[in-house]
């Protein structure tokens, strides 16, 4: 097994910069078609028997090997497991519309919500920043996003409809001379592990927790930890493949115990160059093909997706009426609704029923801000103020209320 590496694991922290940059070159868009598909995790790849022997690695040349990484071919299978402690989602994200609903039905901005919850299998596959495919397969039925060239395709087998939308002159340029294997795949192993790297800081302990097998394939253990309290993230960790530095696996654990909130990770993987065929699509007889018209305006950038909507976080100091409490993994961000706190139903409509349901969802609190509520996953947790005040972030709910108290 290869050593544990963690006494060295503060002073590394201050010196992974160089490395960091190196990871957040890397950093991929996660949806094919440019959809954020926030919430988006990976199931752990089938565990293996026995831990590798490999050649001792710090932190520090883990995350080079990394970056330096210049695979950009593969194909392989992913299980797809998200826990935040939430209803399913699926219905939000169901693209069969009824009596003849949206013609976006095949919109991957509808598909991959169903991916927030639940589990699902997915089949990938790769040739460079320029053709990647990604299919969920369902019971009865399989929903694919292919990316070739300028053309995207989404399509739905179960209603055998179809979306197209062609990449503009600035996504092109924007995503000229990325190496990544995945690169436009909804969110995989690697695109969770440089978002999570590129933040790594003094406030994070890194370390090398031995080594492990997934799909097949000899990997290291990269274990990220905040030393902050009051985070509800107790630690990620990363399988990286020893061959290639690939992540194989990545899993994000609550602080509070129990089982993962979100795991990346591969069932099979194959670096070899996919066919030319795999990327190939046109819309089968009788499919209703919806044109993206291209007026449809992104309200957030893929590459931002987090579980839970950590990503946001990252950008919200630059919105209006938005500023960050604190940094590292305790960052908060507080928003200001201009005085419009929770809704409430009105009572003379038949609305006490669904009042008493909103109400059940989240915890009333109180301090020196006044009073509010606080809603809870196992991720992110954020408080509504009775004065319009919101503040959310992967903290405690002790910590948003300290956060309200003392805010100015």
């Amino acid at each position: 097994m290869a050593p544990n590496d963690s006494a060295q694991a503060t002073d590394e922290a201050r010196d992974l910069g160089a490395g960091r940059r190196k990871a957040a070159r890397y950093l991929v868009p996660v949806g094919v078609a440019g959809v954020a598909a926030a919430t988006i995790g990976l199931v752990p790849a089938l565990a293996a028997s026995g831990d590798p022997s490999l050649p001792k690695i710090s932190a520090q040349q883990l995350i080079e090997k990394m970056a330096a990484s210049d695979t950009q071919q593969l194909s392989g299978t992913m299980k797809i497991t998200t826990d935040l402690g939430l209803p399913g989602l699926g219905s939000l994200g169901s693209f069969a519309p009824k009596g003849g609903g949206s013609d976006k039905s095949a919109s991957p901005d509808a598909k991959l919500t169903e991916l927030a919850s639940g589990t699902h299998t997915l089949r990938v596959a790769a040739d460079g920043p320029d053709r990647q495919k990604v299919s969920i397969l369902e019971d009865a039925a399989e929903y694919s996003l292919i990316h070739n060239g300028n053309d995207v395709w989404a399509y739905d087998s179960g209603s055998n409809q179809v979306f197209h939308s062609k990449k503009s002159a600035a996504d092109a340029a924007e995503g000229h001379g990325r190496k990544t294997p995945d690169a436009g795949m909804p969110t995989t192993p690697k695109a969770l592990a440089d978002e999570f790297l590129k933040n790594v800081d003094p406030t994070t302990a890194v370390s090398v927790d031995g080594t492990s097998q997934v799909a097949g394939r000899d990997a290291y253990q990269l274990l990220i930890k905040p030393k902050q309290s009051g985070s509800t993230i107790g630690s990620v960790r990363i399988a990286v493949d020893a061959k290639t530095g690939v992540p194989l696996k990545f899993t994000l654990s609550p602080s509070a115990g129990g089982k993962a909130v979100v795991d990346a990770g591969f069932t099979k993987v194959d670096f070899s160059k996919p066919s030319a065929d795999t990327f190939k699509f046109s819309p089968p007889k009788g499919a209703k093909v919806t044109e993206d018209d291209g007026k449809q305006k992104r309200t957030s950038r893929p590459e931002q997706s987090l579980p839970g909507g950590l990503g946001a976080f990252g950008d919200a100091k630059n919105a209006k009426n938005t500023k960050v409490i604190g940094k590292g993994w305790t960052a908060i961000a507080e928003l200001d609704t201009g005085g419009k706190g929770m809704p409430k139903a009105d009572n003379t409509k038949g609305g006490g029923d669904a009042q008493k349901f909103l109400d059940s969802l989240g915890d009333k609190v109180s301090g020196k801000f006044g009073t509010g509520t606080v809603f809870k996953t196992r991720l992110v947790n954020a408080l509504i103020t009775d004065n319009g005040k919101v503040y959310v972030g992967a903290v405690t709910k002790d910590a948003l209320v300290d956060a309200a108290n003392s805010a100015k």
